[in-house]
Parts: structure tokens; C-alpha cells; sequence
């Protein structure tokens, strides 16, 4: 597996372990669709190393917005151990496994909190998210308890960074950020294209949306 950053011995080992625990929880609780356990490389943890693209520097703080069975935020919190993750879910069930995973996994820096989003009472420098809501909400909740942060050019500016599929031309991703910029004038936001990363065609309509 090739990544947009380099990886140590014992982190690519953390993310092998991490897949087979989801494997594992996935047949007691439902956090990943039962049809791709065979492709929780491929189609999940693949997907959420694109984020590495740039870095998140020592000592932020990032919250994973509906992050059901810890994606992305498992496999970021083990790429920047010196980066602090929370990750929020409305399901119970949900944070108690990813909570399991990661004191299996000894990730001392993932804290998880169960409620709804709107509810989290923390602030973070960073807010990701993997197909969890509308871009217009899922602002709303950053925009909340976002606080600022200073950072080099090989950083993530502070904001939101999500995972969405679909259409930037036509259809719902694109009204999502229609409706984004017209409720947030002053919102810049911009994309990449998952394929342009790593060229697996599970990603051909896949993109990096950073909104600051």
C-alpha cells in the first residue's frame, strides 16, 4: 500500500491491525457496509490516507464528525501521534468499539465522545468527515467550535477537510456547495480529486473538499 506520506514499520503495522479489529466489530455492530469487509484497505483505509496529502501539525486538535467505525480518524490518529483526535458519533455502540480499537491499538492520543454534533462542547482546529452530512451542516458544527492556529505550508489550513463522492458539476454535491456559499459568503472552498492521488478506480468520482 502506497501512501502520500511515509510511514513507519510499526504505523503500517497499527493500520493492519486496525483493519482486522473493524473486520471483528463490524460482525457484532454495524459500521461499515457488510458487502466491503473484503476491501477495508482498498475502499476504507485507503480513502482516508489521502488526507495525508498535506499534514496536521504537532499539537492541534481535530474532531471527526460522525466518525462510526473510525473513519478517517483511526487511521489519522495513528499517522500524527502527536496530533490530539476526538471523534463524535451519535451512536453509542458506534464510539464504544472505535473506543476498544483504539486502547487495542494504543492510541493514546483518540478520545471519543458519544452524542450529537451539535452538542460537543470542545473546540478543535480541524473538523474531517467521511460522508457524514451536508457540507452546510457540517460547517455549522466547525464553524462552532472552531478556534485558530498557526501553521507552515505543508500544513492543512485550519477548517474543515471532508471525503464526499459524486457530481462537482451537477447533482446533490454540487447544490451542497451551492448551498454552502450562499449561507457562508466568505467560505473558500476548494477540491481535489481522490484519483489524482491514488489512482484506484474505487475513487474515480471521490473528492477532498478543504472549506476555511
Amino acid at each position: 500500500m502506497s501512501t502520500p506520506i511515509s510511514l513507519s514499520d510499526a504505523q503500517r503495522d497499527k493500520l493492519s491491525d486496525y483493519a482486522d479489529q473493524l473486520a471483528y466489530f463490524n460482525k457484532r455492530i454495524n459500521l461499515i457496509s457488510p458487502n466491503t469487509v473484503d476491501e477495508i484497505w482498498s475502499r476504507h483505509i485507503e480513502h482516508s490516507l489521502v488526507l495525508t496529502i498535506r499534514t496536521f501539525p504537532d499539537g492541534a486538535h481535530v474532531v471527526d464528525w460522525g466518525t462510526g467505525g473510525g473513519l478517517p480518524v483511526v487511521p489519522m490518529a495513528i499517522c500524527f501521534p502527536k496530533v490530539s483526535f476526538t471523534g463524535v458519533d451519535a451512536v453509542s455502540k458506534k464510539t464504544q468499539a472505535v473506543r476498544a480499537m483504539a486502547r487495542r491499538l494504543g492510541l493514546d492520543n483518540l478520545d471519543l465522545w458519544h452524542g450529537r454534533a451539535e452538542a460537543w462542547d470542545g473546540t478543535a482546529h480541524y473538523s474531517i468527515s467521511r460522508a457524514t452530512a451536508p457540507l452546510r451542516t457540517l460547517w455549522q458544527w466547525h464553524h462552532r467550535i472552531s478556534v485558530p492556529l498557526s501553521t507552515s505550508s505543508e500544513d492543512w489550513a485550519p477548517g474543515l477537510i471532508c471525503l464526499k463522492g459524486g457530481d462537482l458539476q451537477s447533482g446533490e454535491l454540487r447544490s451542497e456547495c451551492d448551498q454552502l456559499a450562499e449561507s457562508y459568503p466568505d467560505v473558500k472552498i476548494f477540491n481535489q480529486p481522490v484519483d489524482t492521488i491514488t489512482p484506484s478506480p474505487l475513487f474515480s468520482s471521490k473528492y477532498i473538499l478543504h472549506i476555511h
